[in-house]
């Protein structure tokens, strides 16, 4: 079927245009939606008088549309759901829900807005695209959680895990902390051990050097003592012969 669109339409086309879809595509969305009319020669005689008011309400809608867009753009809706271990929750979250939580933020839209292409079954941090006007589109986040607090942990970018899965993780970290007190214990026995080891050298070293030391001073002193003692010897003998010479020269004078 041919028909005008009245609004853009996503991967179909923009206000004006002309295009052929499938006859229930028409019948069914379409036309009761009055997103389009049949494209007969009177209805485009028809839009073409009315395009410039058209074409007003839809610039008026579209304006409109850029600011609440600012308001929902790339913002966490949080919705609380029952869910089993496994993370599958007792239910769906569906396109109703998230406009139901969207409108609630003060925004108004319908659930046909809502781009979900299906129910969402799991826990988790889901992106959905919301069409607040058919030109302008914005992508919100679905943040489906058990609690407030676990909705706060996957905003942060942390993760829900399954029951088994974090009793594992859980097991995990305390074999490896009681692990890491295992070793830490072992370097503290040997490291005692090794520091008295050192310890004691230190002490052997600066006794050795003590000792050096000492019998460095006691040679010293005793060196001092013989060059003491051999300047003594040299004057005495000097004293004798000075003697021995008087002694000669008054028997030559006698």
């Amino acid at each position: 079927m041919d028909i005008i669109l009245l609004e853009r339409i996503e991967n179909l086309g923009g206000l004006g245009e002309i295009v052929r879809v499938k006859d229930g595509y028409a019948r069914n969305f379409l036309l009761p939606q009055k997103k389009a009319l049949r494209a007969t020669d009177e209805n485009k005689e028809r839009f073409e008088c009315e395009r410039d008011a058209l074409e007003k309400i839809n610039d008026e809608r579209r304006d409109g549309a850029l600011s609440d867009a600012e308001k929902i753009e790339g913002k966490d809706f949080v919705l609380i759901r029952q869910a089993s271990d496994t993370l599958q929750l007792y239910g769906s979250v569906t396109a109703r829900d998230i406009a139901d939580a969207i409108i609630d933020s003060g925004v108004d839209i319908k659930r046909q807005q809502v781009r979900l292409d299906r129910p969402i079954k799991t826990l988790g941090i889901f992106e959905v695209r919301v069409a607040i006007h058919p030109e302008v589109i914005v992508t919100v986040k679905a943040n489906v959680a058990r609690s407030e607090e676990e909705a706060e942990i996957q905003a942060e970018g942390g993760s829900i895990l399954p029951a088994h899965e974090q009793e594992a993780l859980d097991k995990a970290a305390a074999a490896g902390a009681a692990r890491e007190a295992a070793l830490q214990a072992a370097e503290d026995v040997f490291e005692e051990p090794e520091k008295e080891l050192q310890a004691m050298a230190e002490a052997d070293e600066a006794e050795a050097e003590a000792e050096q030391a000492a019998v460095k001073k006691v040679l010293a002193e005793q060196a001092q003592a013989a060059a003491e003692a051999t300047d003594d010897s040299g004057a005495s003998s000097e004293d004798a012969g000075s003697e021995d010479a008087a002694e000669e020269v008054e028997k030559t004078a006698g």
